[in-house]
């Protein structure tokens, strides 16, 4: 049984990727610092936190701790000691980074450069799995984009996952421990509460309000279920395949915003939609390929757009009362 600690692991893709492992059989150990960086009192965020904790992360330990204090860090690491570690704990948000820089850089770069200190003084962490973004692409040139593409990113929350990478690989050659690199793509499904579009759009359907687009029918996303990332994730981690590689885990399709809402007016028939056009600091995106890890980790992405949108809604209707009026 493979030891694994997933830090950030409470979070929205962190708790279904800790799902994942335990579902392989993995003993899972997940580290959190619990920090929010959304309003906490939205109407579903309760409900999205419980179901987190009584389904998704049943059955793995759960340590109250955070990347940022080497010390503590350090603490909870021997006491566990994990043979691999994947490294969610990290400010999440692109538009938060822009206004919040600082923060962003000690949470990506000094949590992640704590981590791999510890990592190189322990011996028994075999496999660090860094958590990047699509977001280090910047404008992509190529469609699908390959991970081997031009890597140019044009805000500050892409530039500092790709100097994450960097510091991965480096710490990687010099301490002599494993890697793989993940990069997801426009997550989106159950219990996401960071107010990514997609949720934005369907919590808005549920209240009546209507959808408001920006640049929707030229702004294309590859959007990624979120089970769909926590099953790439769950093979690049126990994979052997994955070592000293970097891996697109997204849906592999493209979709403008249009489109997404659209779809997610079919369950909500008077659900009215407006667009304004307008400059957008995030870059120009499409799909991604997938070929890589569908190659070296047998990664098969399970839902559609129009299926992982059915599934978010009746989960919604299910589990959030509050959202859906039942």
């Amino acid at each position: 049984m493979t030891s694994v600690l997933v830090t950030g692991g409470a979070g929205f893709v962190g708790s279904h990727t800790v799902k994942e492992l335990m579902d392989a059989g993995a003993d899972v150990s997940v580290l959190d610092s619990f920090h929010q960086y959304i309003y906490p009192m939205a109407d579903s965020y309760l409900e999205n936190v419980r179901h987190r904790f009584h389904t998704l992360l049943q059955g793995a330990e759960i340590l109250r701790g955070s990347t940022l204090n080497k010390d503590d860090l350090r603490r909870h690491i021997m006491e566990v000691q994990p043979e691999v570690v994947v490294h969610f704990a990290a400010l999440p948000l692109a538009n938060v980074a822009i206004h919040q820089s600082e923060e962003a850089f000690d949470s990506i770069l000094g949590g992640t450069t704590n981590l791999m200190e510890i990592i190189r003084d322990v011996g028994f962490v075999r496999r660090l799995v860094y958590i990047s973004s699509s977001m280090v692409y910047g404008d992509f040139d190529q469609d699908p984009m390959p991970e081997d593409g031009r890597t140019e990113p044009k805000e500050i929350y892409g530039g500092m996952k790709l100097a994450g990478e960097t510091l991965v690989k480096v710490y990687s050659q010099r301490y002599d421990f494993e890697y793989s690199i993940v990069r997801p793509s426009a997550v989106y499904g159950p219990t996401d509460n960071n107010r990514r579009v997609l949720q934005i759009f369907v919590e808005n359907a549920f209240k009546g309000v209507p959808l408001n687009l920006k640049n929707g029918d030229t702004t294309y996303l590859d959007f990624t279920f979120v089970r769909d990332t926590a099953q790439g994730v769950r093979k690049v981690a126990l994979s052997p395949n994955s070592v000293g590689q970097t891996f697109n885990i997204t849906r592999g399709e493209r979709h403008t915003l249009a489109q997404a809402a659209e779809l997610i007016g079919k369950h909500f028939p008077n659900l009215e939609v407006t667009d304004e056009k307008g400059d957008s600091f995030h870059p120009d995106r499409g799909s991604l390929s997938i070929a890589r890890a569908r190659e070296l980790v047998d990664y098969q992405p399970q839902f559609q757009l129009e299926r992982g949108i059915d599934e978010y809604v009746e989960f919604m209707r299910r589990v959030n009362p509050s959202i859906s009026g039942s």
